[in-house]
């Protein structure tokens, strides 16, 4: 599904990604661990195509999107969508307005005609039901709560159904509880859609209640790539460290 070969970026005098190799298997949710400023989020950027490397090859679906021009770029890539790491929601829309933005902009991908106004409620009623968020289409982002941001961004990324999904640290900010619903509602999705997911985060519980496989980074590579259970197991002072923080939760709760 996606492949990554020997990726390479710098920013000035600083090496973030470091030669990094990762295979992400169609239909699964990858789950990207590591610590804060490690270069996950600059990663996903690659994939989406915000970024381009300095080296190295990334291939979505047998295209290689590292060497695209921006058209180009956008035809590959029109099946994926990312939920980012602020909600990146817009002050000025309200729910609704915010995600029927995509709708908007690109129209039907299929006929290539606007949507009309009943579809568009219709699509973004469904998105917004799917979050828990059904009733708020005309509250503005101000009026939300951290966690409910980040539904109605999901709410605005799974509107036009796409098969590829990337999360930047969606549960950052959030109390546990909020977290673990953000958790449960991307697992939900990804079965819903039965689409493929990145997510990237520092936040260990989440990791654990969502991947199907966890992969490391670290020092600009990824170090480990495993399902949970083996990936826990691991010799690695990182994955020792996350291993006694479990323990250490285990015993208080």
């Amino acid at each position: 599904m996606i492949h990554i070969r020997n990726l390479w970026k710098r920013y000035g005098k600083t090496d973030v990604l470091k030669g990094l190799n990762l295979n992400v298997k169609q239909g699964e949710i990858l789950v990207i661990l590591g610590r804060s400023g490690v270069g996950k989020s600059v990663l996903l950027r690659h994939i989406i195509g915000i970024e381009k490397p300095d080296n190295g090859v990334i291939e979505v679906g047998g295209i290689c999107i590292s060497s695209l021009g921006q058209n180009a770029l956008y035809k590959a890539l029109k099946n994926m969508g990312m939920l980012f790491q602020g909600s990146a929601l817009f002050d000025s829309m309200n729910v609704e307005e915010n995600t029927a933005f995509h709708l908007k902009q690109h129209g039907n991908p299929i006929t290539g005609l606007s949507y009309t106004k009943e579809e568009l409620q219709e699509k973004v009623s469904s998105a917004l039901a799917m979050v828990g968020l059904a009733g708020t289409e005309k509250n503005m982002p101000s009026d939300l709560s951290g966690g409910m941001r980040k539904r109605a961004a999901l709410a605005r990324l799974i509107v036009y159904r796409p098969s590829i999904l990337l999360y930047d640290e969606p549960t950052t900010g959030l109390d546990p509880i909020t977290a673990k619903q953000i958790s449960e509602l991307i697992v939900r999705t990804q079965k819903e859609l039965k689409g493929t997911s990145i997510v990237v985060t520092h936040d260990i519980a989440s990791a654990i209640y969502m991947a199907d496989r966890i992969a490391l980074h670290q020092e600009g590579q990824i170090a480990h790539v495993a399902i949970p259970e083996v990936f826990l197991q691991i010799d690695d002072p990182t994955i020792q460290f996350i291993r006694e923080t479990m323990t250490l939760k285990a015993r208080k709760s």
